[in-house]
């Protein structure tokens, strides 16, 4: 006789809670941007449909990026710190997004750190960029805001596909 569904019985005997007790209790400290647990799809979505989402999720948080990089500066920031700001802004946006709607993958620490790890090196990789081009094109005659309008778009642009091949196949690999 197994006592483990009663939870009455003998002090050795424990009772096991339910799968989903245990991630409701887990609620927020799997992914700070996620509030609850949601399970994987049974049917991953497929690329076609994957590239679609991921392309609207970029121009999303690419207006929030490129938004605030714009306010920030309109309100007297440099540049630099600027659009070191709105990446940050921009990522989250993207995260949440792709996880969720994108990759439709549950709530993941290691998932989270990852990404977070990628986007760290696209930090790198895009302000390198456009920290480089930005002087170039302001001492070429360009204004300001063309110079770091098409600093931006360049930046983006080489960080958007690196960002969708390492997502899919290695941070929301596809089983």
């Amino acid at each position: 006789m197994s006592s483990s569904t009663s939870g009455a019985g003998a002090p050795d005997d424990q009772v096991t809670p339910p799968i989903d007790s245990v991630m409701d209790s887990l609620r927020g400290s799997v992914d700070p941007l996620e509030s609850r647990h949601e399970s994987d799809p049974a049917a991953p979505t497929d690329l076609r449909t994957q590239i679609i989402r991921f392309f609207l999720t970029g121009v999303l948080s690419a207006v929030v990026d490129y938004g605030l990089l714009q306010l920030f500066m309109l309100v007297g920031m440099g540049y630099g710190p600027a659009k070191a700001l709105s990446f940050v802004a921009g990522t989250l946006t993207a995260y949440a997004l792709n996880r969720r709607w994108t990759f439709q993958a549950e709530p993941s620490r290691a998932r989270f750190v990852a990404t977070m790890g990628l986007y760290a090196v696209m930090f790198g990789v895009q302000w390198g960029l456009f920290m480089l081009l930005v002087p170039w094109f302001d001492a070429v005659g360009w204004p300001m805001f063309w110079s770091t309008t098409i600093g931006y778009v360049i930046a983006q642009g080489v960080a958007t596909v690196t960002n969708f091949v390492v997502q899919r196949t290695v941070i929301f690999r596809v089983r």
